[in-house]
């Protein structure tokens, strides 16, 4: 997408979220231009589906709109821009910031279809966002927040890492596999510090302090130091042991702004700070995070080696519906310690034949409703995201709303993932050296034991097995009688005034 069209996509959400002064806040993540709103009852929502770069939209503690991966990075900067322009012209602003009443969404709308099942799929989202919003799971949510910002770096380094050790199989360019290597390796060598940095952040503390302590984890000088009897080891609890350091660090520094005299701030507390973390560190978290740490790599290790098929069936079928209650945060550090231990997290492969199912049972739902136009077209413009990995357009839009399909989507997942999980059993170990990309996106970030040729056919195997399984079990138990007769009709189109006569055929599909 050029500069041009960047800009243009960006003045066309504007103004759809209620314009700049609605803004309270802009980020982005590998999919998502997540946006805080002053008043989203000013959001034009099915407006903004409209616009063409637009996926779909997900209603969280911020206002997300998915974009896509490398769009969303391109598009944040100019939405950043427009927003800023339309602060300084402030007059200007407040007069174009309120939207027409009864714009795209109101009452008197196109009839139903897709149409009612995005406003279903937004109900549906609005409900999951009242269940999460409990204390643990608003927890979770932090704890992916300081990890979501580190995924950019992974993939880089991933890619590269595979790239290297293509290179190094062949034994073709042998003076730059040294540089590759160096370059793929230097982030996640000192990943412990920017797990540390986010973490302070994301809880209020001083990130400097929280790189601070977080750096002792990583530094080679603590193999001189022994804790319950045995010597440390740099690296030694990972991104665990400097999330709790740098946890500990927020803790301990709030303590200090509290109690210590103004005048003494600027130097007792940074002191104090380090000082105590850095120690509770060294003499217990190091320890306690690295038995954490190995216990995760070999629980996954037996899980696969022992469960395989039956772990891959369980993981792949229930992932999706871990994401309705946001319970898949809670793997994103346990992804990340994997990826450290051993360069590749061998849960994504499998977690990823979610969204095989997904795609497989929206091509069912195409090919099962022929006379229903307008889903059909929100299904061809999503499918293509799909196969990437990007899901949310499929989900919100056409399984969970429908209900039935969404289960058969998860069935879907669960046929890969078995497929995955038996070759893990098999003694094929693999996974993805890095966390975000999913579907077609993870070919190039896959590593394993036995080989990139069989890592590849054995990943591309569980996607065509989720394909395949997704689209039959939708295709033959995705609906019942009612539904179809309900969704399988052609919408009426809108004329310029109302035609007369009343033919039953030309009849909304749903009341």
């Amino acid at each position: 997408m050029s500069t041009d069209k960047n800009r243009a996509t960006a003045a066309a959400i504007l103004p759809l979220v209620g314009g700049p002064d609605n803004i309270t806040s802009i980020a982005h993540c590998m999919t998502r231009l997540r946006i805080g709103l002053r008043d989203r009852s000013l959001v034009q929502e099915e407006a903004l589906k409209a616009v063409p770069a637009v996926m779909g939209v997900v209603e969280d503690d911020t206002y997300q709109i998915v974009l896509g991966p490398g769009t969303v990075a391109r598009v944040t900067p100019e939405f950043e821009a427009l927003v800023a322009e339309g602060r300084a012209a402030a007059p200007a602003a407040a007069a174009v910031s309120t939207p027409a009443p009864g714009g795209p969404g109101g009452p008197g709308g196109h009839p139903v279809t897709a149409a009612e099942l995005a406003s279903q799929g937004a109900a549906l989202k609005q409900a999951r966002k009242a269940r999460n919003a409990t204390p643990f799971k608003l927890f979770l949510r932090r704890i992916a927040n300081i990890f979501v910002p580190l995924i950019p770096a992974l993939i880089g380094c991933g890619v590269i890492a595979g790239l290297n050790g293509l290179l190094t199989n062949l034994g073709w360019l042998p003076a730059i596999v040294p540089a590759l290597a160096a370059i793929a390796s230097g982030f996640m060598s000192l990943i412990a510090v920017f797990v540390g940095f986010n973490t302070a952040k994301e809880f209020g503390g001083t990130p400097i302090l929280g790189g601070a302590v977080a750096a002792i984890i990583v530094f080679p000088g603590v193999a001189k130091v022994a804790a319950f009897g045995l010597e440390l080891k740099p690296g030694q609890g990972g991104v665990l042991g400097a999330l709790a350091a740098a946890l500990l660090a927020v803790y301990v520094e709030k303590w200090c702004r509290k109690w210590v005299p103004e005048a003494l701030d600027v130097l007792v507390t940074p002191t104090l700070t380090v000082l105590i973390s850095g120690l509770v560190t060294l003499f217990g978290l190091m320890f306690l995070a690295g038995e954490a740490s190995t216990a995760i790599g070999t629980f996954a290790d037996w899980l696969l080696a022992t469960g395989g098929a039956f772990a891959g069936l369980v993981l792949g079928g229930l992932f999706l519906p871990l994401v309705m209650l946001g319970l898949h945060q809670a793997l994103i550090p346990i992804h990340t310690t994997l990826i450290e231990q051993s360069g590749y997290t061998v849960l994504l492969p499998i977690l990823a034949m979610a969204g095989a199912g997904q795609v497989g049972a929206a091509v069912a739902v195409y090919y099962k409703l022929p006379h229903n136009g307008s889903l059909r077209s929100t299904i061809k413009s999503a499918l293509p995201a799909g196969f990437l990995g990007v899901g949310e357009p499929l989900i919100y839009g056409v399984s969970l709303p429908l209900g039935r399909p969404f289960v058969t989507a998860c069935v879907g997942g669960a046929a890969g993932g078995a497929f995955v999980g038996l070759f893990n059993q098999l003694g094929v170990g693999f996974g993805s050296t890095a966390i975000g990309p999913s579907g077609w996106a993870l070919f190039p970030l896959l590593d394993g034991t036995s080989g990139m040729g069989s890592t590849l056919a054995i990943y591309a195997g569980g996607l065509a097995v989720g394909y395949l399984v997704g689209f039959a079990a939708t295709y033959f138990f995705g609906f019942t009688r009612q539904m179809l007769a309900e969704l399988n009709t052609a919408p009426e189109p809108a004329p310029p005034a109302p035609a007369t006569g009343s033919d039953p055929d030309k009849q909304p599909a749903l009341a």
